[in-house]
């Protein structure tokens, strides 16, 4: 599991209560995922872990490589009709496999 190393790594870095609140995850939260032992959807950890901490890029079919902390910040904006490329990519949004709106 690459993002939880990179979840041990930012809080050898940054400790614990940094991570909690950048992540918007409890102290318990963290501690189970930390210890293996989280009952809950590991997916939703680990979403979080990768679009706050990774370096990770990907491809818009808008801006071209961005990383996956923008790719996520866009996801989020409204449709703003007052700049092109913001309607662009409000459509392009609405399609695109990585926005997490579109996933079950």
């Amino acid at each position: 599991m690459q993002w939880l190393d990179l979840l041990r790594q930012k809080v050898t870095e940054q400790g614990r209560r940094k991570v909690e609140a950048e992540l918007n995850i409890s102290k318990t939260t963290l501690s189970q995922v930390l210890n293996e032992k989280y009952p809950g959807n590991l997916g939703n950890i680990a979403a979080k872990v990768t679009e706050a901490y990774s370096t990770e890029r990907v491809i818009c079919p808008v801006l071209g490589s961005i990383t996956v902390q923008r790719c996520a910040t866009e996801q989020t904006k409204p449709f703003a009709a007052t700049n092109p490329q913001r309607i662009k990519l409000w459509k392009a949004c609405q399609s695109c496999p990585l926005n997490k709106a579109n996933k079950p």
